[in-house]
Order: C-alpha cells, then structure tokens, then sequence
C-alpha cells in the first residue's frame, strides 16, 4: 500500500486525538498483517468506496476505549454502553472524514460508509486479499492501532455505489453455445 493512503489516516488520527482529548500521540512500529482475526476488544470498522477503497479499522482495548470516550463526552463510562460505543463510532467517522479530505486535496474522490462498532477480541474480519498495514498510536488513554487495507482504483473501475449497483443490474449477456 502507497504511503499516500497511510499518512492522511494517521495525520487525521493524530489530529482529531489532539483536539478531542487533547493528547500527544506516538506512533508505534508500523506492520503488515494478513491475519483475520481481530486482537483488540472494540474495533470500529469504516468502509471507503470511491478512488481509494478498502475498509480501514481503529482497535483498541476496553479501558482505552472507556478512557477516550469518557474525556470525549465528558463524562465517566465505566461500561461498554450504547452511547460509549456511539461515541467511539463517531471518533472514527470524524478521522476517516478528515483523512478522506485530505485524499479530494490531492485529487482522489472517497466517501466513507456508516462506522459499524465490533466487541469482542478474537472476531474475524476478511480484508479479503487486502493485507493490513497496522499502526499502533500510543496515547495517555491507552493504544489506538489504526489497520489499513485499502486500495486506489483502476482507471475504468466502478468507483461509486451507483456505479457498482448498476453493474450488478446489468443484464446477462445471453449464452453462448
């Protein structure tokens, strides 16, 4: 994956973490990760379609998560409830809004779909044969590991959901014996 799609993500992590919870952020060692299987407890997952698409992932455990959402919302979350999950949900649509911004700077259309909230470690998710770039963003609160599999479009390649829907709707072409 080209460092172009790495760096807006983890510009706009950097920046939203500093000014929602006003932290500084470290990036830790930078990988590739083939496996399905999630390790962290809470995992937001957003989908890109557009010129880059992919899906990409904040992971992160529950006191991290609890840590975040609680300075976030400004109050105590001791559970994992529907509005701390609501709250880490909507922390990753502002990054990924953000980082998407940044790709229409330099010429490349993405949207972002609805931020979807998993919990559990050990759950699997395919990136199919997309491999992960995975950077842990080491914060005062605890670790946010941003997972990356994402991809720039082919010149020809639907890039849109209406483009992909009306391929799907396109009629057969007939049999050939």
């Amino acid at each position: 994956m080209d460092a172009k799609l790495l760096n807006p993500f983890i510009q706009a992590a950097v920046e939203v973490l500093k000014a929602e919870v006003d932290t500084d952020v470290t990036r830790g060692e930078i990988s590739m990760q083939k496996s399905s299987l999630t390790s962290d407890d809470i995992t937001v997952l957003i989908n890109l379609v557009g010129d880059v698409y992919g899906v990409v992932m904040y992971g992160m455990q529950k006191n991290t998560c609890l840590n975040l959402v609680s300075k976030i919302m400004g109050q105590e979350f001791t559970e994992l409830n529907s509005l701390a999950q609501s709250g880490m949900a909507e922390l990753g649509n502002v990054i990924s809004g953000r980082a998407t911004i940044r790709f229409s700077e330099t010429g490349y259309k993405s949207n972002i779909s609805t931020p979807t909230v998993l919990t559990g470690n050990g759950i699997e998710i395919s990136t199919l044969d997309f491999p992960r770039i995975v950077v842990p963003l080491e914060t005062q609160f605890g670790i946010l590991t941003v997972h990356l599999a994402l991809r720039t479009k082919n010149p020809g390649e639907p890039h849109n959901p209406d483009e992909f829907i009306s391929l799907i709707k396109a009629p057969l072409s007939p049999k050939v014996s």
